[in-house]
């Protein structure tokens, strides 16, 4: 029951009661939590009420909602450090999930202006476009946009499925090419309509907006990427010390 008289606001008793309800494991990954109509009539609140709650909640990822069906409970966001540099397979296996792509566009292209800067060629120079969905046990956590100089890789995409292979094994592997470190910034936004369709995401939706060029034991860059990671599935973390 809610405690009416206490100075927390009911919503915010909602929303601690789903929490520790998921965090016990009362409420499974996946599964259907009770009503906005059983949680007003449980805690004597309105549904407007039970509604802020399950939107906050929504929004921090905690939960998602299927119309027409209910709210369920989401699954734990994937967390990746921001302190070495590693490809999104290396990510998920180290984190027991499942990784896979879907190949959404596969070219040799004449580098735009923008990839050409980032990768300090000539625009027009031709370059590997690899645009992929990211799975994470079959759920889409992000849609990627690389671009690879392809002097560098000769024949890439003719021997390759990246659907299931990693782009950077297979540079390493075949290529010699061995990613040292990355400069890359992240901005936070709402899904546009195309990241919407390919990451199966509703209005809304928050995303984490990757640009990154990534270079080689010689400091020469190779690869020039633009990713959205859903927001609600995905975070990062690093640790901060204090400047000596």
């Amino acid at each position: 029951m809610a405690k009416h008289d206490s100075p927390v606001p009911l919503y915010l008793q909602i929303k601690d009661y789903i929490r520790l309800n998921i965090q016990h494991g009362v409420f499974a990954v996946n599964e259907r939590i009770p009503s906005e109509r059983q949680l007003a009539d449980q805690f004597s609140v309105n549904r407007l009420t039970v509604s802020k709650a399950l939107n906050e909640l929504a929004q921090e990822g905690v939960v998602y909602s299927q119309v027409g069906k209910g709210t369920y409970v989401a699954p734990a966001k994937i967390d990746q450090a921001l302190q070495s540099l590693t490809s999104f397979t290396q990510d998920m296996i180290g984190r027991g999930k499942r990784a896979a792509s879907r190949v959404l566009h596969a070219a040799i292209e004449p580098a735009n202006t923008e990839a050409a800067k980032a990768l300090m060629i000539l625009p027009g120079a031709e370059v590997v476009v690899l645009h992929r969905v990211r799975m994470a046990d079959d759920q889409p956590v992000a849609l990627e946009r690389s671009h690879v100089i392809s002097a560098l890789c000769p024949g890439i995409l003719d021997n390759h499925d990246f659907s299931r292979e990693s782009l950077y094994a297979v540079l390493k592997a075949e290529y010699h090419l061995h990613m040292t470190y990355a400069h890359q910034t992240i901005e936070a936004r709402k899904a546009g309509e195309a990241e919407r369709d390919a990451l199966e995401a509703e209005s809304g939706l928050p995303i984490l907006f990757i640009t990154r060029v990534t270079y080689d034991l010689n400091d020469h860059p190779v690869e020039y990427v633009r990713s959205s990671y859903r927001g609600d599935r995905y975070k990062f973390y690093t640790i901060l010390r204090t400047a000596e």
